[in-house]
C-alpha cells in the first residue's frame, strides 16, 4: 500500500543516513585528536582508568627529577670524599717521611698544615643547591625515589636514604680519657690516644675510661681499633644527663658489646661493674693482637684528629702514624657509601624511567585510535553517507509516483 502521509521507505533511509553521519562523525574525531576514548562520554570505564595513569606518569615525572637532584648531591659529596681520600694520603707520605731522623719535620709540618686547610676547602665548598653531605651539618637525608599505588588506590611514596658522611676539621680538643693498666697499653701526652699490645697465649691487659680534664659533651667519640676491626661509641645526651660519672662506664658497656658483636676468635674483653669504666683484655689465640683507642671531641668534625698532628717532634710524628690511618679510613668509607648510594639512585633513576614509558604505553593502547583502522573506517562510512544519501533521495520520490494514477 502507497501513501503519501506515511513514506516508510524514507524514514528508513533516513535512520541509515543518521547513522552513517554519527558513525563518520566519531570516526573523523578519532583521527582529528588521535584517541578512540577522547572523553568520559566515548568510554567511562576506560577513560576513567587512562586519567589515573596520566596522573602517575605526572607523579614519576616529580620523581624522576628528584632522583636527578639526590644522584647530582651525591656525585658531589662522593667526588669531594674521593679527593679528601688523595689528600689523606699525601699527607701519610709526609707523616711517613717525618718517621727519619734527619729530616727537617717543621717544613714537612708545614706541608701537612697546607693540605689540611686544602682539605677543609674541599669539605666547605662540596655542596650541591646548598646542601653539603660532608661537612658534618647533615644526618641523613632522604631522596623521594618511588609513588606506590596499592590495589584500593591508596597512593604512598617511598625514599632513599642517603646518610651524610662527617669529613669537617672542627677545633679539635684532646682530653685526658684513657688511663693505662699494669700491662703494656702505652698512652699518648695527651691521654687521647692509646696503644695496647696483648701477647698470644693469654696476655691481658687493660684501658680504663676516666673523666678526663673536661665534662664529657654529647658527641664525643671514643673509637676502638681491635684486630683491625672498628668499633665507635658517641655519647649521647642522655648519657650526659645521668652524670659526668657515668659517662665512662656507659662508654665502657657499649664497646664491650660491640667488640663482642665482631665475633674476633680467642678475644675476651672483660667489664667488671666493681670497677666502673675499666675493660679487660685478654688474648688466648695463637696470635699477638694490637688494640688501639682514640678519642674525639664532639665539635672536632669527622677529621678533627687531624688537627691536632704535629710531626714537629718524633713522638708526634709516630702519634701522627696511627691517627692518619683512621682518617684515611674514614674518608674511604664515606667514598664507599656515597658511591653504593649514588649506583642505587642511578638504578631507581632507570626504573622510573623504563616504568614511565611502559605506563604511557599502556595509556596509549587503551585510549589511542588505531589510526589504519580509522582512515579504512573513513573511506566506507563516506561510501555508505553517499549511498544512504542516494537511497534517500529514490525514496522521497515514491509520493512523486502516486500522481500518476490520477492522470
Amino acid at each position: 500500500m502507497s501513501s503519501i502521509l506515511t513514506n516508510t521507505s524514507a524514514m528508513v533511509a533516513l535512520q541509515t543516513l543518521k547513522g552513517v553521519n554519527g558513525s563518520l562523525a566519531r570516526t573523523q574525531a578519532e583521527i582529528s585528536t588521535g584517541k578512540s576514548v577522547a572523553n568520559a562520554k566515548d568510554n567511562a570505564a576506560v577513560w576513567a582508568i587512562s586519567k589515573v595513569m596520566e596522573s602517575d606518569v605526572k607523579g614519576f615525572k616529580g620523581i624522576s627529577d628528584s632522583l636527578s637532584l639526590g644522584e647530582s648531591t651525591v656525585a658531589v659529596a662522593r667526588k669531594a670524599s674521593e679527593r679528601v681520600t688523595e689528600l689523606l694520603t699525601e699527607i701519610k707520605g709526609k707523616i711517613v717521611a717525618a718517621q727519619e731522623e734527619n729530616v727537617d719535620r717543621n717544613k714537612i709540618q708545614t706541608d701537612i698544615a697546607a693540605l689540611r686547610d686544602q682539605i677543609a676547602s674541599v669539605v666547605g665548598a662540596a655542596q650541591f643547591n646548598g646542601l653539603n653531605l660532608v661537612n658534618g651539618t647533615q644526618t641523613t637525608v632522604n631522596v623521594l625515589a618511588s609513588l606506590d599505588r596499592d590495589t584500593a588506590g591508596n597512593v604512598t611514596t617511598s625514599s632513599i636514604a642517603v646518610t651524610a658522611q662527617d669529613l669537617s676539621i672542627g677545633a679539635y680538643a684532646a682530653n685526658d680519657v684513657f688511663n693505662a693498666g699494669s700491662g703494656n697499653a702505652v698512652v699518648s701526652t695527651a691521654a687521647d690516644t692509646f696503644v695496647m699490645s696483648l701477647d698470644n697465649g693469654g696476655g691481658t691487659d687493660e684501658i680504663t675510661f676516666q673523666n678526663g680534664a673536661n665534662a664529657w659533651a654529647a658527641g664525643d667519640r671514643i673509637s676502638l681499633t681491635v684486630a683491625g676491626k672498628t668499633v665507635t661509641y658517641t655519647v649521647t645526651a642522655s648519657d650526659v644527663d645521668s652524670g659526668n660519672n657515668s659517662v665512662p662506664d656507659l662508654i665502657a658497656v657499649g664497646l664491650k658489646n660491640k667488640i663482642d658483636a665482631l665475633g674476633i676468635a680467642d678475644l675476651t674483653v672483660d667489664y667488671d661493674s666493681a670497677s666502673p669504666g675499666v675493660l679487660t683484655f685478654t688474648n688466648g689465640g695463637a696470635v699477638d693482637l694490637t688494640v688501639t683507642g682514640q678519642f674525639t671531641n664532639a665539635g672536632a668534625g669527622g677529621l678533627g684528629v687531624l688537627d691536632s698532628i704535629d710531626v714537629s717532634t718524633q713522638a708526634g710524628a709516630v702519634a701522627a702514624l696511627d691517627n692518619i690511618e683512621g682518617l684515611i679510613q674514614t674518608a674511604i668509607d664515606a667514598s664507599a657509601a656515597f658511591g653504593s648510594v649514588e649506583g642505587r639512585i642511578a638504578i631507581q633513576a632507570g626504573f622510573v624511567s623504563d616504568l614511565t614509558d611502559a605506563l604511557r604505553t599502556g595509556i596509549g593502547s587503551l585510549v589511542d585510535a588505531n589510526m589504519e583502522e580509522a582512515a579504512a573506517r573513513l573511506q566506507a562510512l563516506q561510501v555508505q553517507q553517499q549511498l544512504a544519501t542516494q537511497a534517500l533521495a529514490i525514496a522521497n520520490q515514491g509520493p512523486q509516483n502516486i500522481l500518476a494514477l490520477f492522470r
